[in-house]
């Protein structure tokens, strides 16, 4: 039968008959100074004064949730047996439910099943749930009269406030209750058999320790951010609590291979092991591709399912595994591994235990990795910062491939050939050919476009230094190591890196670039960790390397690794045609450049130019155009300002305009000048290689240190050793 519809209360109304302000400050004077079931006898007592009612009641659940028992119960101006009762037919049924219910008459008649209305002689009733902290009901505040109720919105407020005290007092006794029977598990355990005491103390000392465990790792998520440093500190924090002879994190370096960090935790001195396996057959990809725990009390359980896992436990004779992933919100990014020797070491713990390690230890890696990533990318920054202001402070002589010859086209069409590919180019031709060039069209056109070009002068590097500057150094691997350093190989990571002058390089650096090459890989002076790299290798070099492999120069493998591609860039006196052409287009350039009013250059101009053999090549004809633009008084380049053999001396006022500079150490109208005025006049590489070789000579052909040539030339040491290798200077067998 339905249950008869009470006045249900809204929160801002109901009860009675009295001053409610009175009635408020009664009760909160008589249970100020109370607690627990004193405070509830109290507030039932003063409550039924206060409201002057005849009966009032807290009740709690009987063990079910049909029946319930009073705790507290006044009426007659006594104290009363608590009684237990069940629900149905009841009015509080419907209180325990949830409601604010009042009755306010002919409560016997609304429920005639309920024979303690009858026996209270009672006419009306208003009931209060008691809700717990988690939105349950505990239990019910009664009020009941012999008489009707009358409705006041100042009394709910008033009943609200002590059912919310009374809801507190009653969860305190609950919960001494829940301690009292935790007090008195604990002291049979305490009087039980030695293996029960055992157990309590195993419970205990777990507890403990897993809080000093999880805030072991959740503070080394801030002292550790190396990931060396982090995953040791994590296999000690997590020691005391699991037990473990093998610690290990899982990482995907790729679809169908991984990276594991292991620590043998019962050999210290063994330090961390990093291997790469390939991912299939492993527990760990199980875990994460699958997000679960996986755990196996044998290793013989392994051996079909999982191999390369049993492999490897059986190699460190480990007998059981857990493997949990590491998720990051709803993805996993790794796996968290431990092994022991004993069987079934996990199956007894704990799986919230193993999971709140597991989710502790992922917030710590996936911190370590995050910052990782920003390091890198920082460093990588960094060096292509450094490297991109390197290619400022460099000249480049010449900015296009120019000309229509037939050996240029050749060129540019195999250019377009293996540019789309990522295969090994091998660029070779005399010195000023426009090598360079040809690498960076062939980058230009690749899918490799977006990533960065490195140029590297293997001819421009001391050799003490080309491994460092090629793949980097770690912090302190060779004296003045003071940081550590980004090589150019990983600069160039995800694009392009061209080595010009690779016959320059030592053979014991032509070995390690050999391993770059079969490899993909790089491993940085003073460190033993290798690290893959995506680098399309151009190489380039005015020598002729199958001769310098006959001669011992040069290792036969790398050059046949280098020779994938060959590309031969012609002189540029075979270039028939090209002449003129780079001449237009260097004096339109150098024009533009120097704010002169060059538009033209004379017939008789271009056919000397013509018919010069241009030892030099392109970078030779670049300083010639260049310096008759410097030297040039009208809009047309005529063949006195060229600086050729064969070539008349420019007019007495254009050398005067622009005189070529000094020597060091030569006297301003000296003999030597007045006999080399009458020479051919000298191009400005010309002039710059006598200078550079006069002031090597004064040094003793020392370039660093404060009585080197650069400080002399007012150079860096780089920047001096860029032009002697662009200049062809070497230092005499002598000297």
């Amino acid at each position: 039968m339905p249950l008869p519809q009470p006045s249900v209360l809204p929160r801002d109304g109901v009860v009675a008959k009295w001053n409610a302000e009175l009635a408020f400050r009664s009760v909160v004077e008589a249970t100020a100074d109370k607690a627990g079931l004193d405070f509830l006898r109290s507030l039932v007592k003063n409550l039924a004064r206060a409201l002057d009612v005849e009966y009032a009641f807290v009740a709690e659940f009987a063990g079910s949730e049909d029946r319930v028992k009073t705790i507290a119960f006044w009426g007659g101006g006594d104290w009363r047996d608590n009684v237990e009762y069940p629900l149905a037919g009841t009015p509080c049924e419907r209180v325990v439910s949830g409601q604010f219910c009042l009755y306010k008459d002919e409560v016997q008649r609304l429920f005639p099943d309920d024979s303690d209305l009858a026996a209270l002689g009672a006419r009306s009733y208003l009931g209060v749930p008691l809700r717990g902290a988690n939105g349950l009901t505990l239990g019910h505040l009664a009020a009941l009269d012999t008489r009707p109720m009358q409705e006041d919105p100042r009394g709910l407020a008033i009943f609200e406030v002590f059912a919310n005290r009374a809801r507190v007092e009653l969860e305190r006794l609950h919960a001494e209750a829940v301690l009292q029977r935790a007090r008195e598990e604990l002291e049979l355990r305490l009087a039980s058999a030695a293996q029960d005491l055992a157990l309590t103390r195993q419970s205990l000392d777990l507890a403990s320790g897993e809080l000093q465990a999880l805030l072991a790792i959740n503070q080394s998520t801030a002292r550790h951010l190396r990931r060396e440093d982090l995953f040791a500190e994590l296999a000690r924090s997590v020691k005391p609590l699991l037990p473990c002879e093998r610690f290990g994190v899982e990482v995907p370096t790729g679809p169908e291979s991984l990276r594991v960090h292991v620590l043998a935790l019962d050999q210290p001195a063994r330090g961390p092991m990093i291997e790469d396996f390939p991912s299939p057959g492993t527990a760990c990809r199980w875990a994460q591709e699958n997000r679960s725990r996986y755990v196996a009390g044998a290793r013989a359980e392994l051996r079909e399912r999982f191999p390369r896992t049993h492999a490897v436990m059986e190699r460190e004779g480990m007998e059981s595994l857990c493997a949990l992933p590491l998720l990051r919100e709803d993805k996993s990014f790794g796996a968290l591994f431990f092994m022991s020797t004993r069987r079934d070491a996990y199956r007894a713990i704990p799986v919230a235990l193993i999971e709140r390690v597991a989710s502790a230890v992922a917030v710590a890696v996936d911190h370590c990795f995050a910052y990782e990533e920003v390091r890198a990318l920082r460093d990588r920054l960094r060096a292509e910062n450094v490297y991109l202001k390197e290619e400022i402070r460099e000249e480049h002589n010449f900015g296009e491939l120019v000309g229509k010859s037939a050996g240029l086209e050749k060129v540019l069409s195999l250019v377009e050939t293996v540019a789309p590919t990522p295969s090994t180019v091998l660029v070779a031709g005399e010195t000023g050919t426009g090598k360079e060039l040809v690498a960076r069209a062939i980058h230009e056109r690749s899918p490799r476009r977006e990533g960065p070009l490195v140029k590297v002068n293997c001819a421009a590097i001391s050799a003490g230094l080309v491994e460092s500057e090629l793949f980097g150094h770690v912090r302190g691997a060779f004296t003045g190591a003071v940081e550590a350093r980004t090589g150019r190989f990983e600069v160039a990571d995800g694009g392009t890196i061209f080595l010009d002058e690779v016959g320059e390089l030592p053979l014991d650096t032509q070995v390690k670039l050999l391993r770059v090459l079969q490899e993909r890989e790089i491993e940085p002076v003073g460190s033993s960790k290798p690290r893959k790299v995506d680098v399309r290798v151009i190489a380039a070099t005015n020598r002729d390397l199958a001769r310098e492999v006959d001669a011992g120069r040069f290792r036969a493998d790398l050059y046949f690794r280098l020779n994938v591609f060959p590309i031969v860039v012609p002189p540029l006196r075979e270039r028939d045609g090209d002449v003129a052409l780079l001449a237009h287009f260097f004096a339109d350039r150098f024009a533009r450049e120097l704010g002169k009013p060059v538009h033209g250059i004379a017939p008789d101009a271009l056919a000397r130019l013509d018919a010069y053999a241009w030892p030099g090549n392109v970078r030779e004809l670049s300083n010639v155009i260049e310096r008759a633009v410097v030297l040039a008084r009208g809009p047309v380049l005529d063949a006195a300002l060229l600086a050729v053999p064969g070539a008349p001396a420019p007019p007495a006022g254009a050398r005067a305009t622009a005189s070529a500079p000094s020597l060091a150490g030569a006297e301003v109208g000296s003999s030597a000048e007045r006999a080399a005025a009458s020479e051919p006049p000298a191009t400005l590489d010309e002039l710059s290689r006598r200078h550079i070789v006069a002031t090597l000579e004064s040094c003793g052909w020392v370039v660093e240190g404060r009585r080197g040539a650069a400080i002399a030339l007012g150079l860096s040491p780089s920047t001096l050793r860029s032009r002697m290798a662009k200049l062809g200077i070497r230092r005499p067998p002598a000297a």
